[in-house]
């Protein structure tokens, strides 16, 4: 990508860098607040993006209704666990960043460039991720046209980084946040030994989804569950040949319902 067609070059020109990192003693950070599990898979249409909704810091629970899957554009989907007020700022650079590689070529930025893009905003993240108080793990999902690779290609794409910036693609799932270790090995079974993702419906991975983060959830405490009663559902988006679009709270509901019938 050119100098004067990239966004994160154009504010570095305007004075506007990443801010350095902070300086104390240890007992002079307050607990910073963080968001929790967040996963995808890939499905017979494209791929479900989900992830709680529980902000916490500490051992307090912040916020039960967070947002931590964001559209940034018509074809992609960033889902973030982590430190929120880095995540959110992030996911706003991305979209800007986007948006003005757009209008300015006249064209959507390649894959690789979107990809490259997320992670020198990780990378500029660093000094507050290594001081442990703002550190985002994210996972990016978009839709690229099938390139052949079988059969049952949908198209959906699923990237995951490390706090550093590196990408990764994960073919079939992936998870990341203080819960993703409670349901990895779960997801593996699952692909691997019962129906595979690939096989299955848009109602089928979606109970799959909602089974995963109510798994995470009863053994870790920064991960929020469901509440009927108090109208707390995870939040799921999916992205597929015809964009992206989010799975109402009436559908979520339902799906609970169906799955606990099931069990």
């Amino acid at each position: 990508m050119a100098e004067g067609n990239d966004f994160l070059h154009l504010l570095r020109q305007h004075g506007h860098t990443p801010p350095p990192a902070m300086e104390g003693t240890a007992g002079s950070i307050t607990t910073p607040t963080e968001g929790t599990t967040i996963l995808a898979v890939r499905y017979r249409d494209g791929v479900l993006v989900a992830g709680d909704r529980r902000a916490t810091a500490g051992n307090v629970i912040v916020y039960d209704r967070a947002a931590k899957v964001l559209s940034v554009d018509d074809r992609s989907v960033l889902a973030l666990s982590g430190s929120p007020a880095n995540a959110y700022e992030i996911a706003r650079l991305l979209e800007i960043s986007f948006q003005h590689y757009r209008r300015t070529q006249l064209q959507e930025l390649s894959l690789d460039g979107r990809l490259r893009t997320l992670s020198r905003l990780l990378r500029d993240n660093l000094p507050m991720a290594m001081q442990g108080i703002g550190a985002v793990v994210p996972i990016y999902v978009t839709f690229e046209h099938p390139s052949g690779r079988g059969e049952h290609d949908p198209g959906g794409k699923i990237f995951f980084y490390d706090v550093l910036g590196a990408t990764f693609e994960s073919v079939d799932f992936c998870t990341t946040g203080s819960g993703s270790p409670i349901i990895r090995g779960a997801l593996y079974y699952q692909n691997r030994w019962e129906q595979p993702f690939i096989e299955r419906d848009e109602a089928a991975t979606l109970i799959l989804v909602l089974k995963m983060l109510e798994t995470a959830a009863e053994f870790d405490t920064a991960t929020g569950g469901f509440s009927a009663t108090a109208a707390i559902y995870p939040q799921v988006m999916r992205v597929t040949a015809e964009g992206i679009s989010s799975i109402d709270e009436a559908t979520l509901a339902a799906t609970y319902r169906l799955a606990e019938v099931r069990t």
